[in-house]
């Protein structure tokens, strides 16, 4: 059970393509977004599609495989865990993101 405490998966398209970095330490880096979208109907029986982005990034082989097989528009399924931070701008604004730390990345949809 101890797997399970902090788990995602989700399933959803890429807004852009990655933004692929290197670190000094030459690690990979990919950052990307997916959308979410879950459809239900109002109360007046109307259709509603509700949609939610999800900041994601990978690390180490990954990346690599983010980098080589993922672009705009692909369906992925990513499992990882959530994971929160904060900086600070130049400005002195202090910031928070919870991003999804991707573990494992599944390439779905048509080639």
């Amino acid at each position: 059970m101890s797997s399970i405490k902090n788990s995602v998966q989700l399933i959803g398209n890429l807004g852009k393509d990655p933004e692929i970095m290197t670190t000094e330490n030459g690690k990979k880096l990919a950052k990307f977004s997916i959308a979410t979208n879950e459809t239900y109907s109002s109360k007046s029986g109307e259709k509603v599609t509700d949609t939610q982005w999800h900041n994601v990034v990978a690390w180490g082989k990954t990346a690599n495989i983010i980098e080589k097989y993922v672009s705009k528009g692909k369906e992925v399924g990513v499992r990882g865990k959530l994971t929160h931070r904060n900086y600070e701008t130049k400005e002195g604004e202090k910031r928070y993101v919870t991003e999804v730390l991707c573990e494992e990345v599944l390439l779905l949809g048509a080639k």
